[in-house]
């Protein structure tokens, strides 16, 4: 049966490369929204764009009702942990109001909503973690995510928990950076960087994390699945890889811990995903680190090796 899918925050990491999978999918109809201009127009001239405000409840329900989506992607939300610590009245309209504004309208509807959550809902006292494992967010960040959690859990609508783990990649006309181009971008230009040696995650490639909301989607599962890596590295340990990999200066990594930093938001010391649960029922498959820096380099132009 065909499917139209409605994507949140296209603009974004994730939301792109949903986009660019979702379009070459047969019988799927993707229709991208975001709250500020397409970024994606040049590159997918095909793909119908519309401008949508998910803090804006009126905006939301006459973007669904116009698009009838059967899924929602809600990949949307206020991410940079330091800025929700700070200016926290932002943080809860982007991710919560957000989704309160979303789950009514789907309700309505009966649209299958697919939320993008997080690693930080919880507290990264006991990593790597399964779906099972209680929620006990460590910041402000956290704290909004797992409320968004809650509004959708309770909702009477098809809906599904995606929680993901830094995420990497690349994008279009994208401002953010992330860890792997970071130390690579740092390192060529001869910049040395301290890296964090005491936290735990399972990086996640962005095609991997578009891919297992697509799987979602696809065979409309509900419930809470956990899309990630498989291995648990710390931000020194990826460091390294990636020096490596572009085979960069290693001496320019210094190893600290997270007290090093005084940062507004305290960070979870040991997360990652145990991703069991969307292998088997999903059939998930990620790609290694060194397969993921691989693909970056690749979509980056540089030369492999």
């Amino acid at each position: 049966m065909a499917k139209r899918i409605l994507i949140t925050g296209s603009n974004g990491l994730l939301g792109q490369k949903l986009v660019a999978l979702l379009r070459t999918q047969p019988e799927i109809e993707v229709v991208a929204s975001s709250r500020g201009a397409n970024k994606l127009a040049a590159l997918y001239p095909d793909v119908r764009f519309v401008p949508l405000d998910v803090t804006n409840a009126t905006q939301v329900a006459k973007v669904l009702a116009d698009v009838s989506p059967s899924h929602l992607i809600h990949t949307a939300a206020m991410t940079n942990v330091d800025e929700c610590e700070v200016n926290r009245a932002a943080c809860w309209q982007q991710n919560v109001t957000a989704v309160e504004n979303l789950v009514a309208v789907c309700e309505v509807l009966a649209v299958h909503l697919i939320h993008v959550s997080t690693d930080f809902v919880f507290s990264g006292e006991a990593g790597p973690l399964t779906e099972e494992a209680l929620p006990a967010p460590v910041n402000y960040y956290g704290e909004s995510k797992m409320a968004a959690e809650q509004v959708v859990q309770v909702a009477t609508c098809p809906w599904s928990i995606v929680r993901t783990v830094l995420v990497y990649g690349t994008a279009h006309d994208y401002g953010r950076t992330n860890i792997v181009l970071w130390v690579r971008d740092s390192l060529r230009s001869h910049t040395p960087i301290k890296v964090v040696d005491d936290q735990l995650r399972t990086p996640t490639l962005a095609e991997d994390l578009a891919q297992g909301c697509w799987l979602v989607a696809q065979q409309n599962a509900t419930g809470i699945f956990h899309i990630s890596g498989d291995e648990l590295l710390t931000p020194y340990d990826m460091a390294l890889r990636v020096a490596d990999f572009f085979a960069l200066d290693k001496q320019l990594i210094t190893s600290v811990n997270s007290s090093t930093f005084s940062q507004p938001a305290r960070r979870p010391p040991r997360t990652g995903f145990i991703i069991t649960k969307a292998r088997k029922i999903l059939g998930y498959q990620p790609h290694s680190f060194a397969d993921g820096i691989r693909l970056l380099a690749q979509q980056t132009a540089e030369t492999t090796q």
